[in-house]
């Protein structure tokens, strides 16, 4: 389980004054404006930067951090994921995972075949798109709905999916279809 959840990633410098345009990765990007700090992520360490202004336009957010006051000390920092420790994470209701938990996960049929391994999670407007990766099989996008997601167990590390009838034919002509 990560320790770290990733909170956005920053997209570019905003304006002179060290500023930057955060990418949200989180559901609700207002949720910055309980964060007191973040965790950048440069590749090659971990900084914890504090957060001394939040405000938003479109779908961005622009940060302000403490200490770093002009455009040449963040510019370096573009594309550089943002994260949070689980103990600043939004609390999740039943039956909400944090998509870093659900990576990894073994999938296996409610009828006990093996499926693969999640791999990815796509996020649409109508419901999240799960990946499933399985070695010389092409991937298996599932639905995350309770028709087809049974049982998700972060202890075992399984998750149970039903396959609704066409569903692997429907994914065997998608990706004959993109090839």
């Amino acid at each position: 389980m990560e320790d770290l959840l990733k909170t956005g990633i920053i997209a570019n410098t905003h304006g002179l004054r060290g500023e930057v345009k955060v990418f949200p990765t989180t559901d609700d990007p207002k949720r910055f404006l309980d964060l007191d700090e973040v965790i950048l992520d440069t590749g090659k360490e971990k900084l914890t930067l504090e957060i001394e202004n939040v405000r938003f336009f479109k779908n961005m957010v622009i940060l302000k951090f403490k200490g770093i006051d002009n455009i040449d000390d963040v510019a370096r920092y573009r594309k550089m994921p943002l994260y949070v420790t689980r103990e600043q994470a939004v609390p999740l209701a039943e039956n909400e995972y944090f998509i870093a938990d659900l990576i990894g996960l073994s999938a296996v049929s409610d009828e006990g075949e093996s499926l693969g391994t999640v791999s990815d999670v796509i996020q649409s407007a109508a419901n999240d798109i799960y990946v499933i990766k399985q070695q010389g099989v092409s991937d298996l996008l599932v639905p995350a709905i309770k028709d087809c997601i049974k049982h998700i167990d972060l202890e075992t590390e399984t998750m149970i999916i039903h396959l609704l009838p066409g569903l692997r034919e429907a994914n065997q002509k998608s990706n004959a279809s993109q090839k």
